[in-house]
């Protein structure tokens, strides 16, 4: 799989632009703040919906347009397909798959298949669960586009629920009666139990497969100092590992009677996939509040090469993407990474200076400066 064109309009930075990108490696060079990771974040957002920057779409949006457009052509297997976004903040996306419009945005998720490495994955290892869980299910989505369905249904429910005891604990805190009503609280325990289920056991799937992968990376970037493992925390106790849906939605429906009164006292939803974590150990010891700086960055960078190879065993070809990567590395690492990422299908490195990026991954170089892309070699 491979971009064989992508074009902007009024994203980003970019009031328009259009860039003609080759398989194999694909050399982005500019300036700070030129808008190179403006380039790669587009096709992150075509890839997920999401961008791994900021969590609101109004900020992809040029200052001054009412919207945004990115237009991608993804070949694969020897065809192509046009996949075109709309981000219209506050308002649902629109879509297009081959010219065709998609009923829902979503609906293009699994047209292109990417892996996107960046300066901000440095908060799978130090930062809170969400980042960690956010990796999990971006990748779950990469690999079985179906669980995009299966988060969104969760993500309601959970809202749902929360916006139900919320209202039950203001009304209780201040006396009053009305919005006390929690009758329908056990409709609500019902769906997240089933859809937290279906999400708890991908994810639990997920890890098993990943495993393997993420101590091969580690040990590949940082040259054997270390061993990385991963672990599946769940906000629930399982007596015994299964990713069987109907046991698990019976100990999420169990774990939800057991902490009810907790719930209601705090007016939140305790229980289930969103209170989850991913543990990272370096070793003996839990890598965040542990690992260097250095170990830090290899072992996100090894999160990330662990989902590409996955990806690729699984026989799907995706995009690989290293954003300002080679400048936070010694010239061992490079080295070690360029053999790593050298045979992808499709590589796009971003980088202020050439020099950083090693000469086994010459190819296609792009020039970019303010608002404009030109080919360079």
């Amino acid at each position: 799989m491979y971009v064989r064109r992508l074009e902007l309009v009024d994203f980003r930075s970019y009031e328009r632009v259009g860039v003609d990108l080759e398989p194999g490696p694909n050399i982005l060079i500019g300036a700070n703040g030129v808008g190179k990771t403006n380039l790669v974040e587009a096709l992150g957002y075509v890839a997920t919906l999401d961008s791994h920057r900021v969590a609101t779409d109004a900020p992809l949006v040029r200052m001054g347009a009412t919207a945004a457009v990115i237009r991608c052509a993804v070949v694969h297997e020897g065809r192509e397909l046009l996949v075109e976004l709309e981000i219209v903040p506050g308002k649902a996306n629109r879509a297009r798959l081959g010219r065709s419009p998609a009923r829902r945005a979503r609906d293009v998720l699994g047209a292109l298949r990417l892996v996107l490495f960046a300066p901000e994955d440095l908060e799978l290892v130090r930062g809170d669960p969400a980042e960690r869980r956010r990796y999990l299910d971006d990748l779950l989505v990469l690999r079985q586009p179906r669980y995009a369905g299966v988060r969104a249904d969760y993500d309601r429910v959970v809202k749902q629920r929360n916006a139900l005891l919320r209202t039950a604990y203001l009304a209780r805190k201040t006396g009053g009666t009305r919005g006390g009503d929690l009758s329908t609280l056990a409709v609500w325990d019902t769906h997240l139990a089933r859809h937290g289920a279906e999400l708890l056991a991908g994810r639990l799937e997920l890890v098993a497969a990943l495993t393997p992968h993420v101590a091969k990376a580690y040990d590949a970037v940082a040259a054997g100092r270390g061993a990385a493992a991963i672990a599946y925390r769940p906000s629930v106790e399982l007596t015994e590992p299964t990713t069987d849906r109907e046991t698990l939605a019976k100990v999420l429906a169990a774990a939800l009677e057991e902490q009810r009164s907790a719930e209601i006292e705090r007016g939140t939803t305790l229980v289930g996939p969103h209170r989850d974590d991913l543990t990272l150990n370096l070793g003996p010891l839990p890598a965040k509040g542990y690992a260097s700086h250095g170990e830090s960055w290899s072992y996100a960078l090894a999160l990330r090469l662990a989902g590409y190879d996955l990806l690729r065993n699984d026989g799907i070809e995706p995009v690989l993407v290293l954003d300002d990567v080679f400048a936070e590395l010694d010239a061992g690492r490079r080295d070690r990474l360029a053999d790593l990422v050298g045979g992808a299908s499709q590589l796009l490195v971003t980088c202020a200076v050439a020099d950083d990026v090693p000469d086994a991954l010459r190819g296609a170089r792009y020039e970019v400066s303010e608002g404009t892309v030109r080919r360079a070699g």
